[in-house]
């Protein structure tokens, strides 16, 4: 059975635009065009992803966004106009998987989703060990590996090399980070988190380009890719 898609838009251009990419990529699709109706097609359809604008006519799609999360696990996947740094870290806060912007490149959007179905549940049963390409991170056991030879990496890099992976392929904001790696031993900075970031580039990347294995969401967050 082919993966079902919740699109939700109040352009019925936008909605045609994803719906006919999707049954290309043989996903299955279902259309709302409110938040009303979406949370009735979430409820009555159950469907694997949604694929969620902010700008919808009866109510801000942020807020709908913890309701969608708890009637079932679907990802979701805000796609909207509305780009602002802090409406990206609000909405996947409140529980979206990514967050792509419009006007989107329809393939982007469709590895987005392919990512993120694929890794799909991890937080439910996090993963020990991930691998992209030739790096490989065991993360219970705090060893990477590049080529089959080990990197050595301090305390703090491995912290956050492994929130970035138990999330691989979705953005990670800067304050999830900070909390998860930092919590209440001292007061966390963004700069130390940068610091932690550039470490990491040059003992995972080189010497491939700088982002070829953690992206940065501008003004967001990180994010493990996952094609290597």
């Amino acid at each position: 059975m082919p993966a079902k898609v919740l699109v939700v838009d109040d352009e019925a251009a936008i909605r045609r635009l994803l719906r006919n990419t999707l049954v290309r990529a043989d996903y299955a699709v279902v259309e709302a065009d409110s938040a009303k109706d979406a949370l009735h097609r979430a409820a009555s359809e159950r469907p694997s992803a949604i694929l969620l604008d902010l700008g919808l006519p009866d109510r801000d799609g942020l807020s709908i966004i913890p309701l969608l999360r708890r009637q079932g696990d679907a990802v979701i996947i805000v796609v909207s106009a509305r780009d602002a740094v802090d409406e990206k870290v609000t909405a996947l806060d409140l529980g979206a998987d990514d967050f792509v912007s419009k006007p989107f490149d329809t393939e982007e959007l469709l590895a987005r989703l392919r990512v993120a179905l694929r890794h799909h549940g991890s937080s439910a049963t996090p993963e020990k060990m991930v691998t992209r390409g030739d790096l490989s991170i065991d993360i219970d056991r705090r060893i990477v590996r590049r080529a089959g030879e080990e990197v050595h990496l301090t305390r703090k890099e491995h912290d956050v090399l492994a929130v970035l992976a138990r999330h691989i392929g979705r953005i990670v904001t800067h304050e999830r980070v900070l909390a998860t790696c930092w919590g209440g031993e001292e007061e966390p900075r963004i700069e130390y988190l940068r610091i932690i970031i550039r470490n990491l580039r040059q003992k995972l990347e080189a010497p491939e380009p700088v982002g070829s294995v953690i992206a940065n969401e501008l003004g967001v967050g990180y994010r493990l890719r996952a094609d290597a």
